[in-house]
């Protein structure tokens, strides 16, 4: 199984990414192990999380929601549906999404 997540910052800034195991990688944010960009952003809660049966699928979810602007990532993880962003650029019925209970 294989996830695409958004984490929101204390800069309120989004970031995207995607792994194997959610919470391995949440707590490598949090605590300055993970990525680039959160190493230099203090990471504050998982927004939203998705999961797929494989690394491609995941990645390319990945790929086209750091397309998008911070607005429709905002609606986002208010509740709009990847469709309405997505629709045409992945098959939006192969992510299923996760219940937030990663706590930051």
């Amino acid at each position: 199984m294989y996830y695409t997540y958004m984490l929101r910052c204390s800069d309120n800034s989004i970031y995207t990414g995607m792994t194997n195991d959610l919470n391995k990688r949440t707590t490598e944010h949090i605590t300055k192990r993970g990525a680039k960009y959160t190493k230099s952003h203090d990471v504050k809660k998982m927004e939203i999380a998705w999961k797929s049966k494989d690394k491609s699928l995941a990645c390319k979810l990945e790929y086209q929601i750091k397309r998008l602007t911070k607005q429709q990532k905002e609606k986002i993880i208010n509740g709009e549906k990847l469709t309405t962003y997505l629709k045409g650029k992945v098959d939006c019925r192969r992510y299923k999404k996760v219940d937030n209970d990663i706590k930051c």
